[in-house]
């Protein structure tokens, strides 16, 4: 499945937009996967290189990395940028399942 039809289904989706060489980006990457191992099957995620997609970068306007969304029936359920701690992500993940 696409990132399109991710984002445009009933299921919540995690997006992270993120460079390489960023060091927020890679301190951001353990509380990612900490989130995705604790929701499984029951979350999409995708991560996005903003080298390699400059489109999605001006659709989704990224101005920083980096930067998590959570999308569902194509809707942004939340946006925030710098590195989260996976605690606060799981806590807005609850809220929008």
């Amino acid at each position: 499945m696409n990132l399109a039809n991710k984002i445009q289904s009933d299921q919540l989706t995690v997006v992270n937009f993120h460079a390489t060489w960023c060091p927020p980006c890679i301190a951001m990457k353990p509380n990612l996967d900490q989130v995705v191992t604790k929701y499984g099957d029951t979350i999409h995620y995708e991560r996005v290189d903003i080298d390699h997609n400059p489109e999605l970068v001006k659709i989704f306007e990224i101005r920083t990395v980096p930067t998590t969304m959570l999308l569902k029936n194509g809707k942004l359920k939340w946006q925030q940028s710098g590195v989260v701690p996976g605690s606060e992500l799981a806590k807005v993940i609850d809220e929008n399942l």
